[in-house]
């Protein structure tokens, strides 16, 4: 189902709820897939948010469960919270473990025991075992339940064992273990079904596995998944054994939210802050980097008020002063976003920077001069002075380079000091291209009008 029906379908399930209509609700959101239940739940109101998930928690606890694990953090969380803890108990342990694993921390302290103890022994185990890794890692986000034989096991036996497991978490490829449970060899399904049902694992068994180590950073498991279209990567602990497995569909949440994550970033914005987020606690993630932010203009402002005596005898400055740093800015970010993203997916380091740097110092050139040309000659045709539109033509040249150097360099900088690269850079390239414009036009310009 399109979700842009999903608004509509909200108003319909808020109107039965609100009359006590529970059943026909009930009816209306069991047809639908978990991920448009989520969004149903999302476009209530949200004094009927929880009562409508307390329906489904009632009445269909799996998909209940299910379009939890759909909604996100902090929808999702923000459910959790407000239901007692029994119901948050039997919630997470309908979840897979790394599910559970996510929602888990953003309770309160007191209450994320109090669930842990109301959990069974099992569910409870594994959610606890994930939570021992760092978060963003390897080992926080893989599902422990994975599916995987010993070497010694026949082709048939194997199929007869994973059509024996229906719980098994998206069996894309049979693991193989020795008797260590250390990993040893992979299978895809349709190898397993080619090979002769007497033939045993270790004897067709792939065994340059592609795996990664349960402190490896998320990112680094979303690139290796990108870069060899594979549906699944398992996990070894440092000693090789097997510990579980991560899929596409875990990939694409970790390169979802590690998109948004710089993109707030860049913009100085809180990595948890989304359109349902309260104003004050918005004020309260903002207000810091625009305190930053007013730093850096006063230092832009100190260059401008080096110039103010040719500023008020020559007016005409004052009209073209912003066009330079403004256009300086948006090419600076141009060149960061562009950069910032190189380093996420590991195509920009300091060993091939110089390339990309001479890259966009080229374009940095080019796109100055045709800018700088025609900026200068709208200038020279609106005020009838050449000497304007020169001084705008060179410091725009000057400028768009500025940008280039520092949107190049500034990320990989910021890299090597171990400060988040779209955390700080943009407020640095800002200044950057802010006081070269300042400075190259406004000095240029008076050098022009006073005939120094």
């Amino acid at each position: 189902m399109p979700l842009t029906k999903t608004p509509l379908l909200a108003e319909t399930v808020w109107r039965l709820v609100s009359r006590g209509a529970f059943a026909n609700a009930h009816r209306i959101l069991a047809k639908l897939h978990p991920a448009d239940v989520a969004q149903v739940l999302a476009d209530l109101p949200e004094a009927y948010r929880l009562k409508t998930f307390r329906v489904l928690f009632h009445r269909d606890l799996s998909l209940a469960a299910s379009a939890l694990g759909e909604m996100g953090l902090d929808r999702g969380g923000g459910l959790l919270i407000r239901l007692d803890p029994p119901e948050v108990s039997q919630i997470l342990q309908e979840l897979d473990p790394d599910d559970a694993a996510h929602f888990l921390p953003a309770l309160p302290e007191e209450l994320r025991e109090e669930v842990l103890l109301g959990m069974r022994t099992r569910e409870a185990s594994d959610v606890e075992d994930l939570l021992q890794y760092p978060e963003e890692t390897a080992g926080r986000i893989m599902n422990p339940k994975v599916f995987s034989l010993r070497e010694d096991t026949t082709i048939g036996e194997a199929i007869a064992r994973l059509q024996q497991s229906p719980d098994v978490e998206m069996a894309f490829y049979i693991y193989i273990v020795d008797r260590h449970d250390t990993l040893v060899g992979v299978l895809s399904l349709r190898q397993l079904l080619h090979r002769r049902p007497d033939a045993r694992l270790a004897e067709v068994m792939i065994t340059d596995v592609l795996r990664v180590r349960t402190d490896v950073d998320q990112e680094e498991v979303a690139q290796l998944v990108a870069s060899y279209n594979i549906l699944a990567v398992p996990v070894v602990n440092a000693h090789g054994k097997l510990m579980g497995v991560i899929t596409v569909d875990d990939v694409i949440d970790v390169i979802k939210d590690e998109a948004t994550e710089d993109m707030y970033r860049m913009a100085g914005l809180g990595v948890s802050e989304s359109v349902a987020t309260r104003a004050s606690r918005s004020v309260r993630m903002r207000a810091p980097w625009l305190a930053v932010n007013v730093g850096t203009a006063f230092l832009a402002a100190a260059v401008v008020s080096l110039f103010e005596a040719s500023i008020a005898r020559f007016a005409v400055l004052a009209v073209f002063m912003p066009m330079v740093p403004l256009l300086g800015g948006n090419a600076g970010n141009q060149t960061l976003t562009v950069m910032v993203r190189g380093i996420a997916l590991g195509e920009l380091s300091w060993q091939n920077s110089r390339t990309a740097l001479f890259k966009e110092l080229a374009v940095g050139a080019v796109n100055g001069i045709l800018l700088g040309v025609l900026i200068g000659l709208v200038a020279w045709l609106w005020k009838g002075d050449p000497r304007i539109g020169i001084a705008l033509a060179l410091a725009m040249v000057g400028t768009l380079v500025t940008a280039a150097v520092v949107g190049t360099l500034m990320p990989l900088t910021l890299r090597w000091l171990s400060v988040d690269p779209a955390l700080a850079s943009s407020v640095f390239v800002t200044t950057a291209t802010d006081v070269a414009g300042f400075l190259l036009f406004l000095g240029l310009g008076t050098m022009m009008l006073t005939g120094l």
